[in-house]
């Protein structure tokens, strides 16, 4: 069935025979496919909110999961930062957390306005240190050098890799990891390889081959949609910023 527990982690209990009934003092609830078990007061510390209604009995629960649990179809895993919160007063999140808009809507869902202020102050602490993220594009006139792509923003690294391919043989192969330097930064030294029948390719609606020119065209447009402007470029004479030595941008 749709509705049963599709899986636990440490935060939940485990089901068995006591979810069918549970004590006057513990509320089960399945939160997404996701089983959770928390002492009444837990739920209703906020007046007027959702969970608040179901655990003190004012709202008459809609659905059930095949055990008899109250069933919320709403996103499982970020429930357990609901859960937390009320169970400690305060909103605690992981350092690498991603979830901001998605866990403000749940708790929008649940009338948890307190968690809603938690969550505006988390997002202005977290801007407030964000730090600038720093793309750097070195063409060097050594081809032995090639060129190379640095950005303090691993994640800006990533999508230049997911747009390019090394074709081998009719077969795709993937990103090169000889171009890979560190999360942060990759580097070209050449760009048609010397075996037969192997090179780099940009995937594109139609793939096509990439040239030192088209995979710097691409690596600016990149930089450009993603927010990033430019800060400084090393031109040298040579007219145009696709033919500069260096290319530097910041978001």
């Amino acid at each position: 069935m749709e509705d049963e527990p599709r899986e636990t982690n440490p935060d939940l209990l485990q089901p068995s025979k006591s979810f069918k009934k549970p004590s006057a003092s513990t509320v089960a609830l399945n939160v997404g496919g996701h089983l959770y078990a928390a002492q009444r007061h837990t739920l209703t510390r906020h007046p007027g909110s959702l969970l608040e209604e179901i655990a003190g009995g004012k709202r008459p629960v809609q659905h059930v999961d095949a055990v008899g649990n109250p069933f919320l179809d709403r996103d499982g895993p970020v429930f357990r930062h609901v859960l937390n919160f009320l169970r400690l007063g305060e909103l605690v999140l992981p350092d690498d957390f991603r979830e901001g808009a998605l866990l403000r809507r749940e708790a929008e869902f649940y009338r948890l306005g307190g968690l809603v202020r938690e969550l505006d102050l988390w997002e202005q602490r977290r801007s407030a240190r964000r730090e600038p993220a720093l793309l750097e594009l070195t063409d060097h006139s050594e081809r032995s050098q090639g060129f190379r792509i640095y950005c303090s923003d691993a994640s800006f690294i990533d999508k230049v890799k997911g747009r390019l391919v090394q074709v081998s043989k009719s077969r795709l192969d993937g990103f090169p990891e000889e171009f890979e330097v560190s999360s942060n930064a990759v580097q070209f030294r050449h760009f048609i390889k010397s075996e037969m029948g192997s090179r780099l390719v940009l995937k594109e609606d139609n793939t096509f081959l990439c040239t030192l020119e088209s995979l710097k065209l691409e690596t600016v447009m990149l930089a450009l949609r993603g927010g990033y402007r430019l800060l400084t470029s090393l031109d040298s004479g040579r007219g145009s910023i696709l033919q500069s030595e260096a290319l530097h941008f910041v978001k």
